[in-house]
């Protein structure tokens, strides 16, 4: 029977949002992540596959005996946008089809305010803090962002869900937001994107280097 996604348990929203963070995993790999039982993974990971927010593959040609890899499906999306932001889509939807065109002028006014709001929260910072900033505030956006240094002056930032899925999946151009979001707020360092998930990564990742 399937699970509604409104009736979904803290620990399933936990199991699914660890599964979006890892990109995919298996249910032992999700059992240690989340110090609960490989049993009781199982038991949520069926719930959530056929509520149709995850879907698994088989892994073959290991030792042993082939485990199911999980990641999460678009379905997924929509589940880490607050309210507000699940109204602004909707709104966005009715402008793509009344006058598509307008749709990147939002987005492009959208981003000038939020980098302005979010200039006062990265002025004077080192790099390190800046760049904790910058994530945290993807993050309270709905995109489930992380980020990691790979070698000095040198990091990625992770966004594991869209927060404006509805629309970019459709309008490409929306995404640009997100990157020109980053570079207006580390205008010091490169920002390229490196993996897009319309394009069918787990995650939109950026690259952001420094030159040091």
């Amino acid at each position: 029977m399937d699970t509604p996604v409104a009736e979904l348990s803290p620990t399933q929203r936990s199991v699914l949002a660890t599964l979006k963070r890892l990109g995919e995993a298996t249910a032992d790999e999700l059992a240690a992540r989340l110090d609960i039982s490989t049993s009781a993974v199982r038991q949520h990971l069926s719930a959530l596959r056929s509520a149709g927010l995850i879907a698994a593959q088989r892994q073959r040609g290991q030792p042993g005996r082939p485990a199911d890899h999980y990641h999460a499906t678009e379905a997924a999306e929509p589940l880490f946008v607050g309210n507000h932001a699940r109204l602004s889509i909707e709104i966005l939807e009715q402008v793509q089809e009344e006058a598509p065109e307008l749709v990147s002028r939002i987005f492009d006014r959208r981003s000038e305010q939020l980098v302005e709001r979010a200039r006062v929260r990265v002025a004077g910072r080192p790099i390190d803090e800046r760049i904790d900033v910058v994530t945290k505030l993807l993050d309270e956006q709905g995109y489930l962002a992380d980020f990691e240094q790979l070698e000095h002056g040198h990091y990625r930032i992770n966004l594991h869900s869209c927060a404006i899925w509805a629309v970019a999946s459709r309008y490409r151009q929306a995404c640009t937001a997100e990157l020109d979001f980053i570079r207006n707020l580390l205008p010091d360092a490169a920002v390229d994107r490196i993996s897009h998930k319309t394009d069918g990564a787990h995650t939109c990742a950026y690259n952001i280097r420094f030159a040091i």
